[in-house]
């Protein structure tokens, strides 16, 4: 987890983008919800899974598209969605990209 409490950060910088690979930094771990910020190399993604609660993401940087239940979901820097609870998703990266990705369990 970073330690950024009490300093101002710039979200797009605490994260770099890796050949390849997929890079992911805790932002917030609590009991309650993470907030993790990710880049992802062209081409790179996650595959298909469910989670138990909803789950914001934000694009902060490039191009994306994400799968919820099978549906294709283009998004770009500065759009938002929701995965919702128990729904499969998926991404894979049109582009380099950096996300935010905000889960809350209760």
């Amino acid at each position: 987890m970073m330690n950024i409490v009490g300093e101002i950060g710039n979200l797009v910088s605490l994260v770099d983008y890796q050949d390849g690979s997929v890079v992911s930094k805790e932002i917030i771990k609590k009991e309650k919800g993470t907030v993790t910020l990710f880049a992802f190399d062209k081409g790179q993604g996650l595959s298909e899974h469910t989670a138990p609660f909803d789950a914001l993401v934000y694009i902060m940087d490039g191009s994306a598209e994400i799968y919820i239940a099978g549906k294709a979901n283009s998004l770009k820097t500065g759009q938002i969605i929701i995965m919702p609870a128990n729904k499969p998703h998926a991404l894979k990266a049109l582009e380099r990209f950096k996300m935010l990705l905000v889960m809350i369990k209760a």
